[in-house]
């Protein structure tokens, strides 16, 4: 296992770049935990799998330094950084049962024989696959060969780290919580460093300690997933991240208020003259209809999504989503809506601001 540092990293697939925009990874400085188990969350294209192929050592950074531990391991290759890798799509020995799969890695270590049947068995309890490893893999479904090929990514116990690139895109939906599951449950009983790529909101929350969101190249948010959810340090954080994401106001701020086309809101905060384009950033679940108090507000429709309800409307000029809980009336008389003032995180340019005590900002 291994603490994994990105020193002043960043890369780009151009020769000479001549601006930031040349840079399919823009330059960044983080400490991952040695036995943390870490997301890298963001929409395609944004940098996450050019990340894992620097720290797998797949692809040589354009500038920077990767460490493991104390050891700089930049221009070392795959296999001398002592990592276990499990990709999109399955790997796997066709011609071998799942039984040798999943010993592969071992006996190419010379492993002794009576561990490697030990740790074969274990795997194959973990990933449901007892009952078929003397099984050729060949014939078996994707989904079974992938699960071949996380096993076999997590059968050693003595690698740096585990690096998962979109592991469970194959697999059957019904199988996907139960695998997420049991690979939340070896983190925490063996503690290797994890790092797992996803565009899946999902994915990312239910498995990680902290999950890293990428946006356009860069880490714009690592935290844990109550962080992420109360207070994005991104615009793209809060849109990503919930179901629906976050709503967006553009406003004026002044002091503990927020001005939208002739309205006001009270914030949870004060804050100083602010540049830029501003907003503010309230999440559905703290928006509450109405029947006077707030905001105007115009119901476009409404979902029933099982749980609770969700309500499609307009306020100040701009869409709005609110997350009525179950049993809680939604009609013509609630022509208005309010927002926990605690919750409204303010933005300048896109980046969170935080804010003083009302009263206290200069």
């Amino acid at each position: 296992m291994a603490r994994i540092t990105l020193k002043n990293l960043a890369h780009s697939y151009f020769p000479n770049p001549q601006s930031d925009a040349d840079f399919a990874l823009k330059e960044m400085d983080h400490v991952w935990e040695d036995g943390g188990a870490y997301a890298l969350l963001g929409s395609s294209g944004c940098g996450k799998s050019t990340l894992l192929n620097i720290i797998s050592g797949l692809l040589i950074p354009s500038q920077g330094r990767v460490l493991f531990g104390e050891t700089d391991v930049t221009d070392a290759a795959t296999a001398a950084r002592n990592i276990a890798q499990v990709f999109q799509f399955p790997v796997v020995y066709d011609t071998m049962s799942v039984r040798d799969n999943l010993a592969f890695p071992l006996r190419n270590r010379g492993m002794d024989p009576k561990y490697i049947a030990d740790r074969v068995q274990q795997i194959a309890r973990m990933i449901g696959m007892e009952e078929v490893l003397n099984r050729k893999a060949q014939g078996l479904t994707a989904d079974a060969k992938q699960k071949i090929s996380l096993g076999r990514g997590m059968v050693r116990e003595d690698v740096n780290a585990i690096l998962f690139d979109e592991p469970l895109t194959v697999i059957d939906p019904h199988m996907k919580w139960e695998l997420r599951t049991q690979l939340k449950r070896l983190h925490r009983e063996f503690g290797h460093t994890m790092i797992y790529v996803t565009h899946d909101q999902t994915e990312a929350l239910t498995f990680a300690d902290k999950v890293v969101v990428m946006y356009d190249g860069r880490v714009v948010q690592m935290g844990t997933p109550e962080e992420l959810f109360e207070a994005p340090a991104h615009t793209f954080v809060g849109y990503f991240i919930g179901s629906p994401g976050m709503n967006l106001f553009d406003a004026k701020i002044e002091g503990n208020r927020a001005q939208l086309q002739g309205a006001s809101v009270e914030l949870g905060a004060a804050y100083g003259p602010m540049t830029g384009r501003t907003q503010i950033g309230i999440r559905p679940e703290y928006a509450q209809l109405t029947e006077g108090e707030g905001l105007p507000v115009r119901i476009l429709r409404v979902e029933d999504v099982g749980r609770h309800r969700l309500v499609r409307a307009e306020a100040a000029g701009q869409p709005l989503n609110i997350v009525v809980p179950e049993g809680m009336p939604v009609g013509a008389a609630q022509t208005h809506v309010t927002f926990v003032p605690d919750k409204i995180n303010v933005y300048a340019d896109d980046w969170r601001v935080a804010g003083q005590p009302a009263g206290r900002a200069a």
